[in-house]
C-alpha cells in the first residue's frame, strides 16, 4: 500500500519474529517500543490506557527500526517530520486493522471524526466499535489516532492522555473547531 498520509500498515503478515525493545525518550515522556524484523509493532506511553505494561523481549535500543523511530520522531517533536517511514507491523483484528489504516491516511495537521471513520469503512453506526479499535491502536504517536475527535470537533479519549493528545496537535498545528481546546482543558481539570 502506498501513503501519501503519515504511514500505511501493510496487508496481513507472518508470527514468529523475534520482538524486541527498547525506550524512545519524547518530550511527552519515555515511549515503549517494541519491534520485530518486519517492523514496529508497539509504540506506548507507560501510563497509557490498554499499554502493554512490562514486555519479556530483550532490550535492544539499537535495533533498526526501534532506532528508526527514534530519530524521526525526534524530528517530529521538533516540527521537522510530518510524515513517518518507519516500517509498521502491528497485530489486531481485521476490522482494528483497517481503523489502523484508516487512521494513517489522516494527513498531519488534519482531523477526522469516529463517524466518519465508521462511514468511510461502509459501517455507518460503528461509531463505538471504531472508537474502540483507535483505543486499541498499539503505535502511538506514529499511527495518528490523536487526529481522531468527537463528531461535534470536540477533544475525545486518547489512551495517552488528553493533554498528550492535544500536545500532538499543537506540534502539527491542527486548527480544532472553537471551543474544542476549551472543553479539552475542563475534561483535565
Amino acid at each position: 500500500m502506498t501513503h501519501t498520509a503519515s504511514h500505511a500498515l501493510p496487508a496481513r503478515r507472518t508470527t514468529g519474529d523475534a520482538l524486541v525493545q527498547g525506550v524512545i525518550d519524547t518530550p511527552l515522556g519515555p515511549l515503549t517500543a517494541l519491534a520485530s524484523d518486519e517492523g514496529l509493532m508497539g509504540l506506548w506511553f507507560g501510563d497509557q490506557l490498554h499499554s502493554p505494561g512490562m514486555l519479556e523481549a530483550p532490550v535492544d535500543d539499537a535495533q533498526r527500526w526501534i532506532a528508526q523511530a527514534r530519530e524521526e520522531l525526534a524530528l517530529y517533536f521538533a516540527g521537522r517530520l510530518r510524515e513517518f517511514k518507519v516500517p509498521l507491523a502491528p497485530r489486531g483484528t481485521d476490522f482494528q486493522e483497517a481503523v489502523w489504516r484508516r487512521l494513517c491516511a489522516i494527513r498531519c495537521g488534519d482531523t477526522v471524526s469516529y463517524g466518519r471513520i465508521a462511514r468511510e469503512l461502509g459501517s455507518p453506526q460503528a461509531s463505538r466499535a471504531v472508537g474502540a479499535a483507535v483505543g486499541r491502536n498499539p503505535i502511538s504517536v506514529i499511527v495518528p489516532c490523536h487526529r481522531v475527535i468527537g463528531e461535534n470537533g470536540t477533544l475525545t479519549g486518547y489512551a495517552g492522555g488528553l493533554h498528550r493528545k492535544q500536545a500532538l496537535l499543537d506540534i502539527e498545528g491542527t486548527a480544532l473547531a472553537p471551543g474544542a481546546r476549551h472543553e479539552a482543558q475542563a475534561q483535565l481539570l
